[in-house]
């Protein structure tokens, strides 16, 4: 093999090696991602299941034509 060759299989493997750790840093933060919508989605039920619960509790007796008390 010549050094030409030897120079190309070198960066070849270099482009490699930063390949996989790119693709170890996305892996990574692809799971953290997965993490925060799994909370962020029970976060999100407890809110509906809290404002269901209040609204059969009595908060339909808004009156919205009510003046607010500063008039």
């Amino acid at each position: 093999m010549t050094s030409v060759d030897d120079e190309k299989i070198i960066d070849i493997e270099t482009k490699l090696a930063h390949q996989e750790h790119l693709l170890s840093a996305l892996d990574d933060a692809l799971s953290n991602q997965q993490v925060q919508i799994g909370k962020l989605e029970h976060l999100c039920q407890s809110l509906v299941e809290r404002i269901r619960a209040l609204s059969e509790a009595g908060g339909e007796d808004t009156n919205d034509d009510e003046r607010p008390p500063h008039y």
